[in-house]
């Protein structure tokens, strides 16, 4: 139902927006810390954090920092982070197994912030990509990905990373059938209580090239992701996976990237209205963040801007490397 206005002069639209208090009182969408994820990269090493070039203000922290970085978001009110693994070249492999090592990066990283902060949240990564010597989030093999053999690897990689006390496991992986599998093995391994946030639509994006840069994925990819990663031309299809996955056990789903796709973030939360995220990419935030840098933009505006813009699509919250920034600037202006 369109909603009835009176004719101009009687409705003058800049009534509301004469004054703060009258802007505020008006606003339609809010955003909070409560809707923030923070994605955060791990490195072996001690005491470090490594610059990622081409994230400016991003860095890989060393597990110890990790934990520095998991109290800071905790006394900002973040509640959660989401761990991503720079794996030493040495670990990679054809079959990927240090993925479900006990005591890889990420695993250690989990125990070390559920020691020390248990109250935050973490969230995971569930994809081969890390420790692949090929680059792609599956198996390969004669140069095809193989989906199956996939799924159980990844399954065993979700299991490891429960079992050190993630909160949220994030597959990002976009192999069929990988949420009911993983959603299966977690009921009967006793981890019911671990939650599952889908990456279900996820588009073959030109927008992920920094994050393959932080994680060390970039010099290893061979070929594309294309036969596994959504078209992004396509929409219907992706309110089929989310379909899919909420009916084989994701208790919540992403869109990724974010502002490239707010039309499918505002599509899936209007057909299904369950809780819906975004990841705003590292590509996103590389351009907010240089042309901040470069004095093109108002960095903090255009930060808050395209936060807010998620919220307006009906993104119940945001993965975002702006997290800690934001949240300093929310409780400033409250």
């Amino acid at each position: 139902m369109r909603p009835i206005q009176a004719a101009y002069p009687a409705a003058r639209f800049r009534r509301n927006r004469r004054t703060d208090a009258l802007r505020r009182l008006t606003q339609e969408n809010t955003l909070s810390t409560g809707d923030l994820i923070w994605p955060i990269f791990v490195r072996d090493g001690h005491d470090i954090e490594e610059p990622i070039v081409s994230m400016p203000g991003v860095v890989r922290r060393s597990v110890d920092r990790i934990v520095l970085a998991a109290e800071e978001a905790a006394e900002l009110g973040i509640p959660a982070v989401c761990l991503f693994p720079y794996t030493d070249p040495q670990l990679k492999s054809e079959g990927c197994e240090e993925a479900w090592n006990p005591d890889n990066l990420a695993n250690r990283a989990i125990r070390a912030i559920k020691a020390v902060v248990p109250e935050i949240a973490v969230m995971t990564d569930v994809a081969l990509d890390p420790y692949n010597i090929n680059g792609h989030d599956g198996l390969v093999r004669n140069g095809i990905i193989l989906n199956d053999e996939t799924v159980e690897a990844l399954v065993k990689m979700a299991l490891a990373q429960a079992e050190a006390g993630a909160d949220i496991l994030g597959p990002s992986d976009m192999m069929d059938g990988r949420i009911g599998a993983m959603r299966a093995a977690l009921e009967a391994s006793g981890h019911k209580d671990v939650a599952i946030l889908s990456y279900s639509a996820k588009y073959a994006s030109a927008f992920y090239g920094p994050f393959r840069d932080a994680v060390g994925a970039s010099g290893a990819l061979k070929g594309d992701k294309k036969t596994y990663q959504m078209s992004p031309a396509n929409s219907d299809e992706a309110v089929r996976l989310i379909e899919r996955d909420l009916r084989e056990g994701a208790d919540m789903v992403m869109v990724k990237p974010g502002m490239p796709y707010l039309d499918i973030c505002r599509r899936v939360k209007d057909s299904f209205g369950v809780p819906t995220y975004a990841y705003q990419v590292s590509g996103e935030y590389a351009m907010i963040r240089g042309a901040a840098d470069r004095g093109w933009i108002n960095g903090e505006a255009a930060m808050m801007e395209s936060l807010m813009c998620f919220k307006r699509a009906g993104c119940d919250g945001i993965l975002t490397y702006f997290a800690p920034e934001a949240a300093r600037l929310l409780r400033a202006q409250a």
